[in-house]
């Protein structure tokens, strides 16, 4: 969760800059009371260890499944259970400036803005040396004796609805001075949704590639796969507002699931065959029979979504036509620095998607606006630039 030490250790064990950048001894930071519980308490800043920096949060983004973690706790474990009651700090879409350096760490310099990924893997488990850190087997087992060095900020350590927050370097990456904080929160999110085409097979150009749930995982799903050369790219979704962004992301077509059958749109738009690979955001026993029927064979289907409950879909015709399955958790296999890259080279616009901003200290209100989707609120950030002086 962090690290805490003396201010006499911490100067000699880290290095900080002087001026704006200057490291207080405490900070605020919202926990996770009771489930839906929120409070904003005063706690000591944490000190980075090796291979770590700490970095002063600029602004987060507030995730779907942050929302599942403050009501659910799931997939949040924190101290082998539950996140409540425990001093936790959530959030994991952030970005912000390197103010502190761990003992040994030059891959960074104090300034330097980066945004995060979530998973720093344990390094040692057989999932993390095929590079699949976001499926470590030691997830969670990072506390007391037994640290096994697995970390996911805002899942299982401290996450950045916070003033500072400690990275492993691993998980960072560098901000070009022509992006705002605000586009840099959506790098893990653009990641997520390049994972999935990675993990589909990453040589997407020229192929059909469909996008069911224009959240925004899906709605970046359709830039990333028009950025890769996909074509014709079509998302399924119910909200005509989040279908058009779609369409300004690149989609070559949007269908709206509650007025057409989109099986057979699609089969239409392929010749009768179907699409080469359905990526599922939407996650539901609806959109996934549609990903299974929409597919040609030997096609491939990636859910990246989580279903609240069993999905029942039809697993013979999955069978007969030889179409590959996969699941995938977060942004593995360093698609954020992947996405980021796009990103910087302006290859989509990803700021399409952000619609609002608060400060941090309106956190709550922040949430009831991604949660109720109140003024077509895609994806809400916190901010702590807002009110504070230029550095």
């Amino acid at each position: 969760m962090g690290k805490i030490v003396s201010t006499e250790i911490a100067a000699e064990a880290t290095r900080t800059a002087p001026g704006s950048l200057a490291v207080p001894n405490s900070m605020q930071a919202w926990v996770l009371g009771d489930p839906g519980e929120l409070k904003l308490v005063e706690k000591p800043v944490p000190v980075p260890a090796k291979s770590e920096a700490l970095i002063r949060v600029d602004a987060v983004a507030i995730c779907a499944t942050d929302l599942e973690i403050l009501q659910y706790g799931t997939p949040a474990l924190v101290e082998g259970g539950p996140p409540f009651n425990k001093n936790f700090t959530p959030g994991h879409e952030y970005m912000g400036t390197v103010v502190a350096l761990g003992p040994g760490v030059d891959e960074f310099a104090i300034g330097d803005r980066v945004t995060v990924e979530v998973h720093a893997g344990c390094g040692q488990c057989k999932r993390c040396r095929m590079g699949m850190y976001t499926s470590c087997h030691n997830y969670g087992l990072n506390y007391g004796d037994r640290n096994k060095g697995h970390r996911a900020n805002g899942f299982t350590t401290n996450g950045g609805f916070a003033e500072y927050v400690v990275n492993n370097i691993n998980t960072m990456i560098r901000v070009p001075d022509s992006m705002t904080d605000e586009e840099a929160t959506l790098v893990v999110t653009a990641g997520t949704s390049m994972y999935g085409l990675t993990e589909l097979g990453g040589l997407v150009a020229g192929e059909s590639v469909v996008v069911i749930g224009p959240g925004p995982i899906g709605l970046l799903a359709v830039a990333v796969a028009k950025a890769l050369g996909a074509t014709p790219v079509v998302m399924v979704g119910t909200r005509e507002n989040r279908n058009r962004i779609a369409l300004e992301l690149g989609a070559d077509l949007a269908l709206d699931a509650r007025s057409e059958d989109v099986v057979a749109r699609v089969r239409e738009l392929t010749g009768g065959r179907g699409a080469d690979y359905v990526i599922d955001c939407a996650g539901n026993q609806i959109s996934a029979n549609n990903a299974v029927h929409m597919t040609n064979r030997g096609g491939r289907i990636c859910l990246a979504a989580f279903p609240k409950k069993p999905v029942e879909f039809d697993l013979g015709y999955l069978a007969v036509n030889n179409i590959y399955l996969y699941g995938i958790r977060g942004e593995g296999r360093s698609a954020t620095h992947r996405a980021m890259a796009f990103m910087a080279s302006k290859r989509f616009d990803a700021a399409k998607i952000h619609t609002h901003t608060f400060p941090m200290r309106e956190l709550p209100t922040a949430i009831r606006y991604a949660r109720d989707r109140i003024d077509d609120a895609i994806k809400v950030v916190v901010s702590n630039r807002i009110g504070r002086t230029a550095d």
